[in-house]
């Protein structure tokens, strides 16, 4: 017998058994078990197509020219799958190379999650060439075709929001299709600009680097019109830059995707306000800010920021924080979170590290942690404060976890990242979002005591080596 038909019937049961368990729990966007057998050789084809006027404007949705092959299947299921994306669609990785991102599809749901990578930021040559280390840029020299193997867990494993079988943590998108969109421009998906660095070695050639994370995803959105179902319910959500990007772009990614149920969940990517000509000591994120408002084209005419408030007229220019408020009021009925702890050092560094002189000249590790703290303090706090104002977009804010500097709450497993002294975990916050009716939790914790009187984590520890 040839092998493919042997293969076959072991396929067959990988579809059925999890549409089986999905008509037990069905839900908004979940198809019926007949509907689900047909989906594996006839896939649900694409109802929500990119309209002639989505292809005109400043940030265009355009499409694979006729005849390039994405290699994405529409039969195979349950495999993630490299979606090549064409110079012609506007996505490029920073270093020049072709941008390419990820799909997980299942033949049951049309639910999605769009999961936005972390990795860094970069406005120079030493970060956006990779030799600064953790603190640049991720995906310096581009992504290759297998980084959804196990060979890169960072990506493959690095949260069960988009791990289907994960050991610990179960989360209801671990049913729906996956689309994890990788992250190599250096600029929170936000970005529009083509930048030249001069190198540290005069000797060296100047680095051009393409700021081109919007341009990214709206070819990414563009792809997934045109090549997929419109999904019932939808989560933007990511960590670090990638929590970022998912705020950022949601304005866009919301109404061109068109869900019935519409959530986002920012893991530790905060947007601090920090409003144009305000006191850097009441509003520590302002010398950052005016910074890659330049570095990344943020401010052009027609650029990144003046599109977002043509999508979003709530949203205030001069004052990055009036995202949040922006967002709830535009989609009152979907549920939003922002979740990050109190003592993170990483996106906490990124944001203050190379911008205060007190920082940069601290005469001791502790006495510069302790500075980043402060500022990180004041900003958290004055967001805390705002979204506990908010109605449907929720806050939750742990104190500490020993791995990865503290940083990205549902990266390896939801455990750990809880507030004790309420008796929550990370998981009654994305339930909420997910799950919930009425006010999102809202949600903080006092003190890091109980935190780190936890035991040792080899898990962890392992990790952060790694990391």
């Amino acid at each position: 017998m040839p092998k493919r038909l042997l293969r076959f019937p072991h396929a067959l049961a990988c579809a059925i058994l999890p549409m089986v368990s999905s008509v037990a729990h069905a839900e908004l966007g979940d198809y019926s078990f007949w509907q689900s057998t047909i989906n594996l050789v006839a896939p649900p084809r694409a109802d929500n197509k990119v309209t002639s006027s989505q292809r005109l404007g400043i940030y265009p949705l355009l499409a694979n020219p006729a005849g390039f092959d994405s290699g994405f299947k529409p039969a195979r299921y349950y495999a993630w799958q490299t979606v090549k994306l064409a110079p012609q669609t506007g996505a490029v990785c920073g270093n020049g190379s072709p941008y390419k991102f990820f799909v997980n599809r299942v033949p049951n749901t049309s639910n999605t999650i769009i999961y936005l990578e972390g990795g860094g930021a970069c406005w120079d040559s030493a970060s956006c060439s990779g030799q600064a280390g953790i603190r640049g840029a991720r995906n310096a020299d581009g992504i290759p075709d297998d980084y959804m193997s196990l060979l890169n867990p960072g990506a493959s494993l690095v949260s069960p929001l988009v791990v289907r079988l994960h050991p610990w943590t179960r989360v209801k998108t671990q049913n729906w299709n996956m689309v994890y969109v990788p992250y190599c421009t250096g600029d929170i998906y936000s970005g529009d600009k083509v930048a030249i660095y001069s190198a540290a070695d005069p000797q060296q050639a100047p680095l051009v680097w393409q700021h081109n994370g919007l341009r990214n995803m709206r070819a990414v959105v563009s792809w997934l019109k045109d090549n997929l179902q419109r999904p019932a319910q939808l989560l933007t959500t990511g960590c670090s830059a990638g929590g970022a990007g998912s705020l950022t772009n949601y304005a866009s990614i919301r109404p061109d995707m068109a869900p019935t149920r519409g959530f986002l969940f920012d893991d530790s990517g905060p947007v601090f306000s920090a409003p144009a000509g305000s006191n850097p000591l009441q509003y520590p994120s302002l010398p950052l800010q005016t910074f890659i408002r330049s570095a990344w084209g943020l401010d052009a005419a027609n650029g990144p920021l003046a599109y977002m408030q043509s999508r979003l007229p709530g949203f205030n220019r001069a004052d990055l924080g009036s995202l949040y408020p922006a967002l709830s009021s535009t989609w009152s009925a979907d549920r939003m979170g922002q979740a990050h702890f109190w003592k993170d050092l990483n996106y906490s560094s990124y944001s203050y590290e190379r911008f205060y002189a007190d920082i940069i000249n601290a005469p001791d590790q502790a006495t510069k942690e302790a500075l980043i703290h402060a500022r990180w303090d004041v900003d958290s706090g004055r967001l805390r404060a705002s979204l506990a104002g908010l109605n449907n977009f929720g806050g939750y804010f742990p104190q500490f976890r020993a791995v990865n500097e503290s940083h990205c709450t549902s990266i390896i497993e939801f455990a750990n990242a809880d507030i004790q002294e309420q008796g929550l975990e990370l998981d009654h916050f994305v339930s909420s979002i997910l799950d919930g009716s009425g006010k999102v939790l809202d949600a903080s914790e006092s003190s890091d005591a109980a935190d780190r009187q936890k035991p040792f984590n080899l898990l962890y520890y392992v990790l952060d080596q790694l990391l």
